[in-house]
């Protein structure tokens, strides 16, 4: 098909590396009438770091643009397929994986060429013109300047950037030390841990980036207080990691390059274009390192915005096409290099976990490697980690995770997964239904260990909706016990009780006529720590006093009693999500100035005063776990650390189980959401909360991301809610899907055990394609194995 022609444009570029380079080249090979011309404050010949990683997607969008520099790429790169982690004197290698990279300066020079090739005017050691002189001399600018960028600064307030500045120390160096796969190792120090990546990027070097926690870095002595110019390396530190590395670099000497210590930052931006303006590369967003390169992610930046100004012959179309494309490629990537890098940033917690768990662990932390990729690229290493937890667990079956056995106190759960609470909103005065009993009923069919009820509500007043089901008469106790008894005749799962009280959150429409909005009348008054609204529409709540405090106590112990005697296995005491016991816990609900306010220990007074009375009134035998919102998503709210201290002090108290959610305790939360999102908060009060099981829930949709969340440590048991509503029967399919024969199917359902056979397709479109042609594979092969599909490192 004939290319479409495309207006010949005047094109500046604020930056020479390799985003702003290739990004030039590309539109020069569209119209070589394009004049571009390039700004790069340094000397061509200066670049820092080493290698830079590309995965196989980013190089097959280079080959289908510019199958000539693809080639000339090709003959460059280091290929290897394994991942060598070596972890307290063990070392474990994993394949299957499948990386490419090349030395950066190499990169560099290759892409100077190509643009002196097509007529790419460079000015190097020349500052660009101010950005807006630019907008106005030229028909399109782009800054690729890196993450510094003065071309974003110009127009900060139209980009609005946040800059997260983060907590590890890192330095970027080289070795002559040329490895055979991708390198972690994880050194335990007199000061802390200390890790270094590792990777070839041709046949006579590979980078050597070094790594730690800034408090392990202060400890160790590296903070000196020195600041070295541009292009001047930190000799003392480089020497200093040349004596504690001297093992792992084998007597192989390591190299410095405008090395230095530096601390990553996060880059984001709520636009990437204005006008005739727009951002590439580090200048737009950045990534952590350990989840790949940030070149890549700009050079993937520059393909994606050559092909929509050769789509769209408006510049101002073709930008808005660029980013709504590459927003949420990026935002995904981030969100996967988050999870990375504070996984790297907490790396001390997982010190004494298993070698193999530790593993597994180190290389699922993003969330996007999990237990089935790993197990089609290395089903030796897969079967090890099986092993691994079957032994930590005292158990010999080989059985998938999720289906092993969990004993909560004295409750012995057939599987480790649980229907989550989800508030059903179809009561009536309190009483469940015919509803309630095919929702849950279904639900304990479906094969879940466990199911959850919805908050039930201790009072009248203490409901968020009309609709709300209740423990406050002894019909509803009865309605409750007619759904039990169904669940323990009919299914082998237990039924679990939620109790809470709604708080400030209460008196509101049902979800699906507005959730959280006040209702139109018949309302009740609401109550809470301080007089303090949900949100802006929210009625303003009445600050409890003492007697107030004294009876809704009572009222939870009266509706644990009744949930007793209907024969509940588990009771669960909501403190999470904004409700009355949660916004005692948050700052931002609880401004109170005596003894229930102000400190967290004087915040946790009120909702373990309620758990003492209800652990108390529950029957001793049977379990007590509370929900907790692991961080407010808020400023001035609750972290992650202060969940720690809300975990510690509910298990001190007695508490089984920690059931790990985060937010709702503020209409203007800003939650980080994403695949398994709040997997990492149950993550660490496990590791740092002894006593008790995690519960992890969130986003968690499949059986894979259950299997790997239970395999890594991560959390003992997975709550599961909105999957659960798709399919009622999603426990028994993914055991099916495992071809696990041992979940117990209802004798009714038996006939429909086996996993039906199914159909997988897979299209690839090439993003831009202007040649084609054939490059003979010239690669420099490294522990070369049969090729296996790839995934990124993350």
């Amino acid at each position: 098909m004939a290319a479409k022609k495309i207006a010949t444009k005047k094109i500046a570029v604020v930056g020479g590396g390799p985003g702003g380079l290739y990004f030039a080249a590309l539109m020069k090979q569209l119209d070589p009438a394009h004049d571009v011309t390039i700004w790069e404050r340094d000397a061509p010949d200066v670049t820092f770091g080493f290698g830079v990683v590309f995965s196989d997607e980013t190089l097959g969008g280079i080959e289908n643009a510019d199958p000539e520099f693809a080639d000339t790429m090709a003959r460059r790169f280091a290929r290897w397929t394994d991942i060598d982690i070596h972890y307290r004197g063990e070392s474990h290698t994993v394949g299957g994986q499948g990386f490419a990279a090349m030395s950066r300066k190499e990169l560099l020079g290759l892409l100077q060429q190509r643009c002196r090739d097509l007529g790419v005017v460079v000015h190097y050691s020349t500052p660009a013109p101010d950005a807006e002189l630019l907008r106005r001399s030229h028909d399109l600018v782009v800054g690729a300047d890196g993450v510094n960028s003065l071309v974003r600064q110009s127009f900060e307030d139209v980009f609005r950037p946040t800059l997260d500045r983060r907590h590890n120390k890192y330095m970027w160096l080289g070795t002559d030390l040329v490895f055979e796969a991708f390198q972690f190792f994880i050194k335990d120090t007199p000061w802390g841990t200390m890790q270094v990546h590792g990777y070839p990027y041709s046949d006579s070097g590979s980078t050597f980036i070094v790594e730690m926690h800034e408090d392990v870095w202060r400890r160790a002595g590296f903070d000196t207080g020195e600041q070295f110019p541009p292009g001047v390396s930190d000799e003392r530190a480089v020497e200093r990691i040349r004596e504690l590395f001297a093992e792992e670099l084998a007597g192989h000497q390591v190299f410095a390059n405008n090395s230095k210590w530096l601390s990553f930052t996060t880059v984001r931006n709520d636009r990437w274009h204005h006008g005739n303006l727009v951002l590439v590369g580090d200048a737009a967003h950045t990534a952590h390192f350990s989840i790949g390169s940030g070149t890549k992610l700009a050079m993937e930046d520059s393909l994606a915005l050559a092909a929509c100004l050769h789509e769209h012959r408006d510049v101002e179309a073709a930008l808005t096409a660029y980013e709504a494309e590459r927003r949420p490629v990026v935002e995904s990537t981030q969100r996967a290099a988050q999870a990375s890098l504070e996984w790297f940033e907490n790396i001390g917690m997982y010190a004494e976990q298993e070698p193999t768990r530790f593993c597994f662990n180190l290389l699922t932390r993003s969330r996007r490697i999990t237990y089935d990729n790993l197990r089609t690229r290395d089903s030796e290493f897969a079967d090890r980690v099986d092993a691994a937890f079957a032994a930590s667990q005292g158990l010999q079956s080989t059985a998938p995770a999720m289906f092993q056995p969990f004993r909560l106190g004295q409750l012995e759960l057939k599987n480790r997964v649980i229907v989550s609470p989800m508030d059903m909103y179809s009561a009536v005065d309190g009483v469940p239904g015919d509803f309630h009993l095919v929702h849950l009923g279904s639900k304990a069919l479906g094969g879940a260990g466990l199911v959850m009820t919805e908050m039930v509500c201790i009072s009248p007043e203490g409901r968020i909706t009309p609709g709300c089901t209740g423990l406050w008469s002894d019909e509803q106790r009865d309605s409750w016990e007619r759904i039990v008894s169904f669940v323990h005749e009919r299914s082998t799962a237990r039924i679990g009780l939620q109790l809470g009280h709604s708080g400030r959150k209460g008196s509101t429409r049902l979800m699906w006529e507005g959730m959280d909005e006040p209702l139109p009348d018949g309302n009740w008054e609401t109550v809470g720590p301080s007089p303090l609204p949900y949100g802006p529409a929210s009625p303003v709540p009445r600050s409890v006093d003492r007697d107030d405090m004294d009876r809704i106590t009572a009222e939870f112990v009266a509706a644990a009693r009744r949930g007793a005697e209907a024969g509940f296995d588990l009771l669960e005491l909501h403190c999470a999500h904004g409700y009355l016991l949660s916004s005692f816990l948050s700052p931002i609900a609880n401004q109170r100035t005596d003894i229930y306010g102000g400190s967290l220990e004087n915040r946790l007074r009120y909702p373990l005063e309620v758990f003492d009375a209800v652990r108390g009134a529950w029957p001793a035998e049977r379990p007590m776990i509370v929900r907790i919102s692991a961080t407010d998503w808020a400023p001035d709210g609750n972290t992650e650390h202060d969940a720690v201290e809300i975990a510690r002090a509910f298990v001190a108290h007695g508490a089984n189980a920690i059931d790990v959610s985060t937010g709702q305790v503020t209409a203007d939360e800003r939650p980080a959401y994403g695949r398994s999102y709040q997997t990492p908060f149950a993550d660490r009060i496990r590791h740092e909360v002894t006593g008790a099981a995690v519960i992890a829930v969130g986003a968690i949709a499949s059986y894979d991301d259950v299997n790997s969340i239970l395999l890594a440590g991560r959390a003992d048991l997975c709550a599961i809610g909105r999957t659960h509503l798709y399919d009622p029967h999603w426990t028994l399919h993914a055991a099916a899907e495992q071809e696990y024969r041992g979940a117990e199917w209802p004798v009714q359902f038996q006939a429909g055990s086996r996993k039906p056979p199914t159909a997988r397709t897979d299209a690839i479109r090439p993003r831009l394609s202007l040649l084609r042609a054939d490059a003979p594979d010239r690669d420099v092969h490294l522990r070369w194995t049969p090729h296996r599909e790839p995934v990124a490192l993350s």
